[in-house]
Formats: structure tokens, sequence, C-alpha cells
């Protein structure tokens, strides 16, 4: 069997790490043997980094800084996780990947959308999901959806995530392979949508 890649993105609170889970299952049902990831994260280094770029918010960060340190994170992930799992015929689920940087840092940050991408090339050595699946919601529900102390990101307020929801339906796009989900739709609507979505392209 063929390894499959495939990424969940978007805005804050749309419900990505519940269908990572119920999808990591589906897959596993099928007899697959499932990698679900995180970036950041994922790896010692990504977990560290993780931790400064998202919690540690009197470490200052410029956005340039902030961007090249989700790089080194992902170049991490890609090269001890992700592509040694794809090559062995696995599947690979991961949390966010490089169109959240090219949205955050660039079309929300206004870094070069253009060099984040030439950057993310090296980081990523071009690899690509095979499917990225968007989660796209109003910014007001988005806010009212999260819990707990915000984190870097989410601080930044309603204006800023108003600029990352419009990044990242710009991007998807332009993407060959994305598939933008109304995320106010119910968990188990999300759900059959994701798995209707792979099954069309063969990723099963």
């Amino acid at each position: 069997m063929s390894g499959v890649f495939i990424s969940l993105d978007g805005v804050d609170g749309g419900g990505k790490s519940t269908q990572v889970a119920l999808l990591s299952e589906w897959y596993r049902q099928r007899g697959r043997m499932v990698h679900s990831l995180r970036d950041p994260g994922g790896t010692k280094l990504g977990d560290s980094l993780r931790e400064i770029l998202l919690h540690r918010q009197e470490i200052p960060l410029s956005m340039k800084s902030e961007m090249l340190l989700y790089m080194a994170s992902r170049a991490e992930l890609v090269a001890s996780q992700i592509l040694p799992a794809i090559e062995a015929g696995e599947i690979v689920i991961c949390d966010r990947y490089l169109l959240a940087n090219i949205v955050y840092q660039g079309h929300a940050g206004g870094l070069p959308v253009e060099a984040i991408r030439s950057v993310g090339a090296i980081a990523t050595e071009g690899l690509q999901p095979d499917l990225t699946f968007v989660f796209d919601l109003p910014v007001d529900v988005a806010l009212s959806r999260l819990q707990g102390e915000a984190d870097r990101l989410e601080s930044r307020g309603a204006e800023y995530m108003q600029r990352v929801r419009e990044g990242f339906l710009t991007e998807s796009q332009q993407l060959p392979a994305a598939c933008i989900l109304d995320a106010t739709q119910p968990i188990p609507t999300i759900h059959q949508t994701i798995v209707d979505a792979l099954l069309s392209r063969n990723l099963a």
C-alpha cells in the first residue's frame, strides 16, 4: 500500500483535533497504520519549540523569528516522522502544516508570502500533503469556542483572526489538493465529508 499524507488546517476553534482523532480511528478500522501528529510538535525539538511559540509569551518574538522557529520544528518533523512513515506505506495525519505559516505569518502577519513559501520548501523537502482540509468558520464563532488561556496567536484578537480566515480561503483556492470545510456543521457531518473526500480521491 502507498503512504498517504493528510493535513488539517484553518482558523483556531474549528475542531481539527476532534476530526484528527475520528479520522485516525477510521483509518485504523480499515487496517492502516496511522501516525497522528501536530505541527509544531511531534519531536523533542518540536515540542520544545511549540512551548516557546505558543505558551512562553514572556519571550518576545518578531514575526520573522516566529516563522523560522515554526520551520525548524517542521523540518525535524518531516525528516524524522512524516517521510519515514509515508515511505513505509503508512497514513500520516497532521494537525497543521506549511499552509499555517503562509497564512498566520504571511497573510495575517505581514511577511512576504512567497518568501515563506521558499523557506517552507527547504524545511519540508518539497513534501506537500495529498489532501489538505481547511476548517472555515466565522471569527466570532471561532473565538467563542476557544477555551482556557489564549496562546500567543489566539491573543492577537479578532482583526488578526479575520486576516487569518481570509488568508486560508485565499490560499485554499490556489492549492491543487484542498477541501474547504464548513466547521459550523455537526461533528459527524464534518467527519463524513472528510471520509467522502478521501474515498473520492482513492486516499483510503
